[in-house]
């Protein structure tokens, strides 16, 4: 029981990438080291809030499952992924942030 309440008051860094919604305005945030964690905001501000927030709620679902909290990762984007054949970038990633929470 100390050890859970030693766990929540633990502060993680974590990475997290903003990319532009070019269809519907705004950015969609994503942190590479929790798996299927996106958000979206419709200004670089309130997607940072978002994505504060939807990391604090994901710690706070692996910490009531019993499950191990990920380290962050550090970012690098896939090239591969970024380039089309032609070579051109096909993703803009607008800004990549650490956020402490």
């Amino acid at each position: 029981m100390a050890r859970a309440k030693a766990a929540e008051s633990e502060s993680f860094s974590y990475t997290v990438v903003f990319e532009p919604d070019e269809q519907a305005g705004g950015y969609t945030v994503t942190c590479p080291a929790l798996p299927g964690l996106v958000t979206e905001g419709d200004t670089l501000e309130e997607a940072r809030a978002m994505a504060a927030d939807a990391i604090r709620a994901y710690l706070e679902s692996l910490r009531e499952h019993g499950d191990p909290i990920p380290l962050s990762e550090e970012y690098r984007p896939n090239r591969s992924a970024n380039r089309s054949r032609s070579g051109l970038k096909t993703r803009d990633v607008s800004a990549v942030s650490t956020l402490l929470c």
